[in-house]
């Protein structure tokens, strides 16, 4: 009797040949990747770290190629060929006749991008990969990876590689000015950390020069009224509006003093603050004039933002000089702190923008240039405030002998 032997069934499933589903190499998604690696930045493993954003970064430009390459399969058919530049028959054609790829590769570009971008050209939507493989978030984590290393470097040129990537977009890939802001103060504090101060100020200006329309066009009005001379001119609304705004500003707080000109203006730019601050800081401690109108600036905004949070929690709250005001008004920048101490959100905020120290330099600008009864009140208000620290006792000491103080640092 013959054995009989019994083979096991081989099943074996074919994808349509014109139309693979892509599938990532790797074995977890580049995003979820890329949250890995900041986890681990957190944690403190720089060197896992790195790995996971450069695997991120690779896997995010592999999908992006794929996709593009499904895209180009399916525009090289003869049929599509024949459709032209229309993208919404091209998406049609893909959908009907199942090149999956194709599908899910748009479906992802249009998740990225809106699909109204594309004014219907199947060409602009295959430009669009190009772009999406690049990758300025990991870009700047690995710089953030190699500053916590000390390799300033390769740091900076990570920074700058990821600022390119975001900077002159394909107008289809919208940018993230939050994103590109961030990436030019994180060049600007290696510039400085390197004094290399020259390249630190382009940046900083570059900043206001963006983002400060009130600075920007104030400062375009003085240079046409120069350009000009003694000739009757006439600005631009937004030149002249400016020029009188930052103007009265000026006058205010010369004139009528820090608490008028708290009550009477407000200017919440948080985005340009820090540019001001760091500008008023360097021209401050080697003496320059130019100090006091940015850190005039960023005191104002440091101000309006603090107001603006107490005002959330307490609408009846205001800073007036009036003292007949009510008891839920203030009359001044010491009264001011005891709201500060109360939220910790506030107390958090003055620290990240050295609120202390700007209104010491801030002082300091005014002393310089003259202004002694103004930078005796800020001295004044510091020394009523024993948490400012090194400010309080540098504000003390000043108003026992008022004095210049040395240039600490200087530029190469």
């Amino acid at each position: 009797m013959k054995k009989v032997i019994f083979l096991p069934l081989l099943f074996v499933f074919f994808a349509p040949l014109s139309a693979p589903l892509f599938a990532q190499s790797a074995s977890v998604p580049w995003w979820l990747s890329f949250e890995y690696g900041k986890q681990q930045f957190r944690a403190g493993d720089y060197g896992a770290a790195l790995m996971l954003f450069e695997d991120a970064r690779r896997d995010r430009r592999a999908m992006y190629e794929q996709m593009e390459r499904d895209l180009i399969h399916l525009m090289s058919e003869r049929e599509v060929r024949r459709i032209g530049d229309y993208l919404d028959k091209v998406d049609k054609f893909s959908r009907e006749r199942l090149y999956r790829a194709a599908s899910a590769a748009l479906d992802e570009l249009y998740y990225r991008i809106p699909k109204s971008s594309f004014d219907n050209s199947a060409n602009a939507a295959l430009a669009a990969f190009n772009k999406l493989k690049d990758y300025p978030e990991a870009e700047y984590w690995i710089g953030e990876v190699y500053r916590v290393e000390s390799e300033l470097s390769l740091a900076l040129a990570q920074y700058k590689k990821a600022y390119s990537m975001c900077v002159g977009n394909s107008p289809l890939v919208p940018e993230d000015p939050a994103f590109n802001v961030a990436l030019q103060y994180k060049i600007a504090a290696i510039h400085d950390t390197r004094q290399e101060y020259i390249e630190m100020i382009r940046i900083y200006d570059s900043i206001i020069n963006d983002s400060d329309t009130l600075w920007i066009n104030s400062n375009k009005a003085v240079v046409d009224y120069l350009n000009n001379g003694s000739q009757n001119i006439s600005l631009p609304y937004d030149q002249a509006y400016a020029s009188f705004e930052r103007s009265a500003m000026s006058k205010t707080l010369t004139d009528h003093g820090i608490n008028r000109f708290l009550e009477l203006y407000r200017y919440n730019n948080r985005t340009v603050e820090k540019a001001h601050r760091f500008l008023g800081y360097y021209y401050a401690a080697r003496g320059r004039p130019s100090a006091e109108p940015h850190l005039m600036f960023a005191f104002l905004i440091q101000n309006s933002i603090i107001m603006e949070e107490i005002k959330r929690h307490q609408y009846d709250f205001s800073f007036t000089t009036q003292k007949e005001a009510r008891e839920n008004h203030i009359h001044s920048l010491s009264e001011l702190t005891g709201y500060i101490n109360k939220n910790a959100l506030l107390a958090s905020y003055i620290e990240e923008v050295e609120y202390y120290k700007t209104a010491y330099y801030f002082s300091m600008s005014l002393y310089r240039n003259g202004k002694t009864s103004l930078a005796r009140s800020l001295w004044e208000f510091l020394a009523s405030v024993p948490q400012a620290g090194e400010w309080y006792n540098r504000a003390l000491n000043q108003l026992r002998t008022p004095h210049f103080e040395p240039i600490v640092e200087m530029p190469n």
